[in-house]
Formats: C-alpha cells, structure tokens, sequence
C-alpha cells in the first residue's frame, strides 16, 4: 500500500493564457515537464453536513486541514486511488496519504469499513472522518500539466486548468463533468517548494507581473456554487 509524506510551502497565481505561454518558454530552460504529460486530477471532498471544514479554512486560520480522495483520470474498482489529509499550519503545507484500490476506499471513506491492511495514516484518516462525521461533499477535477527543476527535483510548478465542480454523484469512478469556476482563457499556477523561491523565478514572475493570490478550489467552488445556490433555493443543491 503507497504511502506519502509531504512538507512544503504552496504558493497560488492565477494567471491569463497569454501570462502562461510567455513564462513557459522560460521555464523549460530550467524545468522538465513530467511524464504523465496533461492529465486530469478528481477529487471528492469530505466534509461536515454544514460545510465546517471548507467554512473554517475560508475564515483564514493558522491551522486548517482538509480530507479529500483523489484520483489520476477516472479509476477502475481495482485502480489505485489517494486518501488524503492535508494540514496548512503557519504557512507550511503538510499532506499525508495512503494508496488503497477504489473498491476498498470507498468502503472505509463512505460507509466506515476500515482496510484489513493499518497505517498510522490511515488511523489519522479514521480520527478525522469521526471526529467531525465527514462525508462526500463536493467533486473537484481539473486537467494539469505540471514541471520539476533539472537541478533541484523538489521544486515543482503545476498549471491547472478547465477547474470544474459538481455536489452531487461524488463518486471517482463517474465521469468528469462538472461546473467550470475558473475561466478557461485563466490557469491557477502552484509553486511547491521545499524553502525559499529561487531568485531566477520570483524575478520572472516580476518581470511578467504574476503576482501570488489566495485561492481554494474547493473554497471557491463551495462559495460561488454551493452556499450560492443552496441560499438561493433554500436547501441542498447538484451543480
């Protein structure tokens, strides 16, 4: 079963078409695309009935943390898929997940039946499922295309694009469609660092006038869609 730990700071940019094909000619002269190429991402959010987690990380605190299952393209009962913790704390990131078959996450995630195999990540998943009830809430997917440093490997920029919602049929092994909530001439660009941004890049992004911004993809999906439409009609939505 595959495990991961990861420390690091996040920064977020949203960016225009044009801002992305003047940055990336640069960037290749010091990053390498990754092998998967563009692919997409799914996500199923887990949350409280009334949306305390995504409520409480939009409020900004100094500790906030979301729990998500993630999969690379739309899995297969048998297809590996990612169960994820992921804490922010003073600005540093921290994520950990376990690898487990669809078949067997669903189980442990949706009706609380728990993996013959143990971890002490999978035990920190059950801790947070129970202690605030958390259920699917929220399907997230977006196509990315993602580069790591030739010198430093730790150092990694993604582009995420056609950034896409739905509440309801929040399953991995559906189809992709969603809502759009990110223009499709705009990508969100992370940067995931270990330390400090290289100089090389923060006087790239000057040059280019990309500049950092705060942005939840599950925050702005749940706010433009979710508490929107569920206020207007007066309970819960499918968008």
């Amino acid at each position: 079963m595959a495990q991961e730990i990861f420390e690091r700071y996040e920064k977020k940019y949203r960016i225009s078409m044009k801002q992305y094909q003047a940055l990336i000619g640069q960037l290749l002269e010091r990053m390498t695309a990754d092998s998967y190429g563009k692919h997409t991402i799914c996500n199923i959010y887990f949350d409280t009935p009334d949306y305390q987690m995504i409520r409480r990380s939009l409020d900004k605190p100094e500790y906030k943390e979301k729990l998500r299952l993630r999969s690379y393209g739309v899995p297969g009962e048998e297809d590996t898929v990612y169960l994820e913790l992921k804490k922010k704390y003073e600005g540093i990131v921290y994520k950990r997940r376990a690898g487990l078959p669809l078949s067997e996450a669903r189980k442990f995630l949706y009706y609380g039946i728990r993996p013959q195999k143990d971890s002490q990540i999978l035990r920190e998943i059950d801790y947070t499922l129970r202690f605030y009830e958390a259920r699917p809430m929220a399907y997230i997917a977006y196509d990315r295309i993602a580069f790591f440093g030739k010198e430093d490997p730790d150092l990694r920029i993604t582009f995420d694009m056609n950034i896409r919602g739905r509440s309801c049929d929040l399953d991995l092994s559906r189809s992709t469609y969603g809502t759009l909530f990110l223009g499709r001439s705009e990508l969100l660009m992370e940067v995931k660092i270990p330390e400090a941004m290289p100089l090389w890049m923060s006087h790239l992004f000057a040059e280019l006038e990309i500049y950092p911004t705060n942005f939840s993809k599950y925050g702005t999906y749940y706010q433009d869609y979710i508490a929107a439409e569920s206020a207007a009609r007066g309970g819960e939505i499918c968008a």
